[in-house]
């Protein structure tokens, strides 16, 4: 039961975190440049919302964390690609929020304005480029794990049948 709860949090935690980057990158930006009329309101809004993605993130590598330790994954070269991929989802994630602070020392929130354009759109192109390693990073952890959780209840028919 235990195994059915850590792998449901999992998904849970990944979903939130990943399908929620994944949507508001797609839909909620477009849509709020438009409702809102310029893509720096909507960047403001944005530099709030990454916060809590970030905190998702956290969340989500603690519990991936559990589950890649609890794994009995015969496969080592899948068990070393599972946490390699963990481990780069650490460090982006560690990157973005350290990034996201750089970021926000370039706006001025009164006036909603941005001190240093110019800086603050190179930071934010290496700052999308990251999201986005992180992002596919996500995807074949997450196509790793599945497979690593396939071959786990294989391996568990098989000692039930044989015992």
């Amino acid at each position: 039961m235990i195994t059915v709860l850590r792998r449901f949090l999992v998904l849970l935690a990944v979903l939130f975190w990943q399908g929620g980057f994944t949507f508001y990158s797609a839909v909620v930006i477009h849509v709020g440049s438009d409702v809102l009329g310029s893509h720096l309101d909507q960047g403001f809004v944005t530099r709030s919302v990454t916060n809590y993605l970030n905190l998702a993130g956290t969340v989500a590598l603690v519990v991936w964390a559990w589950d890649i330790a609890s794994s009995r994954d015969a496969s080592a070269w899948r068990r070393w690609l599972r946490a390699a991929l963990w481990v780069l989802l650490l460090a982006s994630l560690g990157v973005l929020a350290w990034w996201h602070v750089r970021l926000d020392d370039l706006l001025d929130v009164a006036s909603h304005s941005i001190l240093d354009p110019t800086r603050f759109r190179t930071l934010h192109s290496w700052y999308l480029h990251i999201s986005t390693i992180q992002w596919a990073a996500s995807l074949g952890l997450l196509a790793a794990t599945v497979v690593a959780w396939r071959a786990e209840d294989k391996q568990a028919i098989s000692a039930s049948v044989e015992a």
